[in-house]
């Protein structure tokens, strides 16, 4: 066929506005393509690329380059083959180039070398489209890698990987490169930019996932050292190239093929919106049609080992893995997709796939020499219906002996049919999405087989709950958590009465959700019948978490300990409250138990931990108060630790050690350690946030102080607000005498005799001040809202320091006491039970205090002893109602409760 540079000249300003402009602002190129010099256009604008200034050099290169390719394309004088490979090529340069520019731009004394780009995908076949991104995979050389003497080989390397993608995709006034995307490096989510070749070939060998066979049986060393990426790719070529195939390897590639089909979108046939790329008979089916069968059999036939997707079905044909019809036609349809790929791609030199509609459609079929849209759109349902008849029948490939009902695509659609769930296809296409490697735990065969055997139940069980997709949500991250999830599965296959409550853990209660999501071990705790049953006492969770005697000489092994049973235990308790098979109360004061056995064993390891360099004080020791939630016994699974350090002793005494230290300093040092050994994660995660700001003179005053200086401070200077917190501390750690001493102070402090004017003034003042900055967050805010638990303690602690009376940390043994002189209504109890309840209960069920779903009122409703939400929000307003109530009588104050 005769070219016709003219045609397509006129053509491209007709409908084409990027090419348009390119042939105004490069009026020499537009000569020569108007002469018909398509080789001395080319020419030409491969010498643009070689300007000092890489960047700027490398748009100038690839605008004249998509200009002179695109008109011989349309001209007909430049093949398909040829267009994709001078795009290709022009991208090998650009990556080659900014590689070498970005190290010299480091260490412009130093010859580049050290990095590899491998070429994936499209460019890696020499099969580039106009407008594609490029998939390269950056690998370095830590020994040849040039770098700055400051600078370790890994900082350089994601150094040189940045300034990479900057040069190629940044957008400037004279355009960009290509966009650079490199999430097919191993472990991207996770992973640097630029891998080193020792990571790289680890990842490949051990962990590599069926797709990324697939993507390599197109990858090439395209720039940089590119020998060294040559010895690379031949190193990992037993990772691509299996020469035998187990029945899980063959299932995983087939899922690849499903997923490619789940995945699209758009309609399923030509059309406006049909996407040439990943519609339905599209180019994607076609590629992986054949990289399918290459993956299968190349292992035994080196000549399938070939990177380009027509010499692959001639090669397939030729072995006779394929009919030659299909490879034909397969690979007549592939090259008239792509050739109207890029027909679209020039119109604006846009990354587009989709057809459009109207006009715009007419636009891009006559730029192809067509007489309109129609006729484009019947050319190309032709094609699509007989590629996807092909893809069809690779997919339905089954292996009787194997297959199972779950363990397609289309099986977990008819089986979430069948159970109602209303988008059976979305939910079955989400659920094969787990199967593709993004889940380290699903990744092996026997793991895939667990999972297939366990999945109708976890169905089932999912099928009755409010938000499936939010519930998904946090299966997924149990899935992405867990390093391996084969016992889980069997497990859960064998109890199905554990899929009920791992069904109401991952619905009802979002923070024990995430808590698995970190540990999916957490599952196990629920095995034994005594998993409803509460925790016994402090002394006995505290000889748990010590666990054996041989292990408590190391401090780390105590810490990670600590924090496996407290986070065992902490669950347990979430599961009992949203099972409703304890009382939040109860569970509220095993929570209580639960930190304070932590506290006690985190203290006593750390403060060992701490002798062994600076020794102990004698007639010394720390001493730790909880106050608040902690000191009243009562917390959530939010709660975090309300702590005071203080010491016995002499403060001007000093400690017996290698390392001695003053008392002051030791006592400071070793709180601060306590707080770390409680805070700071280790390998089993962090277990308590601890605030120390109730401690005398609060954030500005030292961590720890003596008792003496606490009692002094305690008389003299505290505000009221500080004794009404201290009407709530309790001793956690401590011996009996340094516990009497403590408490002694702590009587002679709230015994004190006060001014009730002023103690009342007090008390209004701060309340109202408090109101003001905390208000309540949601309609359930049993703490925050007026006439709420905060209210009920200020109520509880004015009367305790005007009256001198109930001088106990446990807020309902206080109102017990007050009650019984008359000084409180005895439906106040009530209240305090009721609100306590709820919050305790909330803080799992509705964190953001406010009921998420249906079936979380439910569920928060029975927790709290009320019948549905309706009676548990009516129950809430009374109680605040109550509480409203005795404001007004004891502070002659009117508390306005909002309904």
């Amino acid at each position: 066929m005769t070219a016709n540079w003219t045609g397509a000249i006129d053509r491209a300003r007709k409908h084409a506005p990027f090419l348009a402009l390119a042939l105004d602002r490069q009026p020499e190129l537009a000569e020569l393509l108007m002469q018909g010099k398509g080789e001395e256009a080319l020419a030409m604008a491969r010498v643009l690329g070689g300007g000092d200034d890489a960047a700027l050099a490398l748009r100038k290169e690839r605008y004249a380059v998509a200009l002179t390719l695109a008109i011989g394309d349309l001209a007909g004088a430049f093949s398909l083959n040829r267009v994709m490979a001078e795009l290709s090529d022009l991208a090998d340069r650009a990556l080659d180039r900014a590689i070498r520019a970005a190290m010299l731009k480091r260490v412009p004394d130093q010859e580049p070398a050290g990095m590899i780009g491998l070429a994936l995908g499209k460019q890696g076949a020499r099969e580039l489209n106009y407008s594609s991104d490029i998939d390269p995979i950056l690998l370095y050389q830590p020994d040849d890698l040039p770098r700055r003497r400051s600078d370790e080989p890994g900082e350089a390397a994601q150094r040189y990987a940045r300034e990479v993608v900057e040069i190629l995709s940044r957008n400037t006034a004279d355009g960009y490169v290509f966009r650079v995307d490199l999430r097919l490096r191993p472990a991207s989510e996770v992973s640097p930019l630029a891998i080193s070749l020792d990571a790289a070939m680890s990842h490949y060998e051990s962990s590599a996932l069926a797709w990324e066979r697939a993507a390599f049986i197109r990858a090439r060393a395209a720039a940089g050292d590119i020998p060294c990426g040559e010895r690379f790719l031949r190193a990992i070529s037993p990772f691509v190239w299996r020469r035998s195939l187990d029945f899980g390897a063959i299932q995983e590639i087939r899922r690849l093929t499903a997923r490619i089909r789940a995945a699209r979108s758009g309609p399923d046939s030509a059309g406006p919106g049909w996407n040439l790329k990943t519609g339905r008979g599209g180019i994607r089916e076609i590629e992986f049609y054949a990289q399918t069968h290459q993956l299968i059999h190349g292992g035994r036939n080196p000549d399938l080992r070939v990177r380009g997707t027509r010499v692959a079905l001639d090669a397939l044909a030729k072995a006779g893995h394929l009919s030659q019809h299909d490879a034909d036609m397969l690979g007549a349809s592939y090259d008239r997709l792509r050739m109207m790929e890029h027909r679209l791609q020039m119109v604006e030199d846009h990354q587009t796939h989709s057809l459009p509609g109207g006009a715009a459609l007419d636009n891009v079929a006559q730029l192809d020499g067509l007489e309109d849209g129609a006729a484009l759109v019947a050319e190309l349902h032709d094609i699509a219906s007989d590629v996807a008849r092909r893809f069809d029948a690779l997919i339905a490939e089954e292996d009787g002996d194997h297959a199972t009902a779950v363990s397609s695509l289309q099986g977990v659609e008819k089986l979430a049919e069948e159970l109602g769930y209303d988008e059976p296809g979305r939910i079955a296409a989400r659920i094969e999405g787990w199967r593709d490697g993004r889940f380290r735990s699903l990744r092996s065969d026997a793991a895939q087989t667990a999972f297939d055997a366990m999945l109708p139940k976890l169905l089932a069980a999912l099928a009755d709950v409010d938000d499936t997709d939010r519930v998904l949500l946090r299966w997924e991250a149990v899935l992405g958590k867990a390093p391996s999830a084969i016992n889980l599965f069997r497990l859960l296959e064998a109890r199905p009465a554990l899929f009920d409550q791992l069904v109401h853990v991952l619905a009802l209660a979002p923070p024990l959700a995430e808590e698995l999501g970190r540990r999916p071990d957490l599952l196990d705790t629920l095995i034994d019948r005594s998993a409803l049953d509460l925790p016994g006492s402090t002394e006995s969770l505290v000889a748990k978490m010590q666990g054996r005697s041989d292990a408590r000489d190391d401090y780390e092994a105590v810490l990670d300990r600590i924090r496996i049973v407290t986070g065992e235990t902490r669950f347990a308790l979430g599961v009992q409250l949203i099972e409703a098979a304890q009382d939040p109360l109860d569970v509220s004061r095993a929570l209580c138990r639960t930190a304070e056995a932590a506290l006690a064993v985190a203290s006593d390891a750390t403060a060992a931990e701490f002798a062994e360099n600076h020794g102990r004080i004698a007639g010394g020791e720390p001493v730790i108060l909880g106050l608040g939630r902690f000191g009243g016994g009562e917390l959530t699974h939010a709660s975090d630790l309300d702590i005071v350090h203080l010491f016995t002793g002499a403060h001007d005494a000093e400690s017996d050690g290698a390392r001695p230290l003053g008392a002051t300093l030791y006592f400071n040092r070793l709180a601060q350690r306590i707080g770390g050994a409680l805070s700071v994660p280790t390998a089993q995660g962090a277990l308590y946030e601890v605030d120390t700001r109730l401690r005398p003179q609060g954030a500005q005053g030292p961590l720890a102080v003596s008792l003496d200086a606490f009692d002094r401070y305690q008389r003299e200077d505290a505000w009221t607000w500080e004794h009404m917190a201290l009407t709530r501390a309790r001793v956690i750690v401590g011996s009996q005498s340094a516990r009497d001493s403590v408490n002694r102070v702590i009587n002679e402090v709230l015994r004190q005799e006060r001014a009730a004017g002023k103690l009342q003034a007090d008390v209004l003042s701060m309340r109202e001040e408090m109101a003001r900055h905390k208000p309540g967050k949601g309609s359930l805010d049993a703490k925050l809202l007026r006439g709420g638990l905060v209210d009920l303690e200020f109520l509880v602690h004015f009367l305790q320091l005007r009256e001198c009376t109930g001088l106990v940390p446990d807020l309902s043994g206080a109102i017990a006491s007050l009650v019984e002189r008359g000084l409180l209504s005895s439906e106040i109890a009530e209240a305090k039970q009721l609100m306590t309840r709820l919050l305790v209960a909330s803080r799992l069920v509705a964190p953001d205090l406010e009921i998420p779903s249906a079936i979380a009122g439910r569920a928060l409703a029975r927790a709290c002893g009320h019948e549905d939400e309706q009676a548990l929000r009516a129950g809430f307003q009374s109680a605040r109602l109550k509480v409203a109530q005795e404001w007004r009588r004891i502070f002659d104050r009117e508390l306005e409760i909002e309904r």
